[in-house]
């Protein structure tokens, strides 16, 4: 059974953009055999890692576990949709319910509120989930057309041409996860209907807070806004921190696609892009964060080419609304 697979070996036949819809389009229906929602996490962690792959198309197991991770806790212990698999619980869920009991954490907690330490624990618990019921299942029902895995060496390599097409239509990918995703829980869940659970399985990736990242920028730059030059040192000045590419395309969370904003114009900005002149900017900035930051995983796998092709990305995604400050 390809769920059980410990390797799975990449189908180097070329795929157009037409096949790859197809095997999409049977992947996310009911054509596609799901006792539980496992797979629509795993491609909604690939779809957060997009930008985070090596220059050979590979993840860590790591990366796409704790995206999982995220995902899960959020769903099943922040707003309690513990039925995540027909029948029994699935594993991923019972792991989470005794981790959060066994440390005593309140249900309240978003995942990025856990200390890191015990997010840690947890991903590895997750990751041995995904190696026995996820990688191999989701390789199945691709036929190997999507990507190559292997257990021992916990390596995962998109297929070049894939990933392009999931960058292309990234957001419409997005959309048709997590409406199938939450399709699938209403159906497993006593919830009151399908536009509640829409707005829960959006925003289980989503970090609650963005105060660290927040407190790495201030500590190496000046506490001025990325966008009008504003000063934020001054009392009364309030430090916000803005997506640079909107949260809803990139759907995640990297300090090199985050800078510090005023409350003006990160309120007038919202989920628009800044001018294109602003590219510029945010590539100076990044260069000077790689040679002020001792720990280069702050930036991992960051190149300035990403930001540029986010940026481009993010335009053919329908984000063509582009935002200026307000002057004076």
């Amino acid at each position: 059974m390809s769920h059980k697979s410990k390797v799975g070996e990449l189908n180097v036949n070329y795929l157009t953009d037409e096949e790859i819809w197809r095997i999409f389009t049977t992947v996310l229906s009911t054509k596609s055999v799901k006792s539980s929602t496992y797979k629509y996490a795993l491609i909604k962690s690939i779809i957060e890692n997009l930008y985070q792959i090596n220059d050979h198309y590979e993840l860590s197991y790591d990366q796409l576990a704790y995206g999982c991770t995220k995902v899960y806790w959020n769903l099943v212990v922040h707003h309690d949709l513990v039925k995540q698999n027909r029948g029994k619980n699935a594993k991923a869920v019972t792991d989470i319910l005794e981790f959060q009991k066994r440390y005593s954490i309140p249900k309240e907690f978003s995942f990025d509120k856990i200390n890191s330490e015990l997010q840690l624990k947890l991903v590895s618990k997750i990751k041995s989930v995904m190696k026995t019921n996820v990688f191999g299942a989701l390789y199945g029902d691709t036929n190997g057309h999507f990507y190559a895995f292997d257990h021992k060496r916990e390596y995962f390599k998109i297929k070049s041409n894939v990933h392009q097409f999931m960058l292309k239509y990234q957001l419409l990918l997005v959309h048709l996860t997590n409406y199938h995703m939450a399709k699938m829980i209403e159906e497993l869940n006593d919830i009151p209907n399908i536009n509640y659970l829409l707005e829960k399985v959006q925003t289980v990736a989503k970090r609650s807070s963005l105060k660290p990242f927040e407190e790495i920028l201030l500590h190496y730059f000046e506490a001025s806004c990325f966008y009008c030059g504003k000063d934020l040192s001054r009392e009364n000045s309030r430090t916000e921190v803005d997506h640079f590419i909107p949260w809803s395309f990139v759907q995640s969370d990297q300090i090199w696609n985050l800078v510090l904003s005023c409350r003006d114009c990160n309120n007038s900005k919202r989920d628009k892009l800044p001018d294109r002149g602003y590219l510029n900017f945010i590539i100076d900035r990044n260069e000077q964060l790689i040679d002020r930051v001792q720990d280069q995983k702050v930036l991992h796998n960051y190149k300035d080419k990403k930001i540029v092709m986010l940026y481009d990305y993010s335009i053919q995604n329908g984000f063509d609304e582009i935002w200026v400050p307000k002057r004076g």
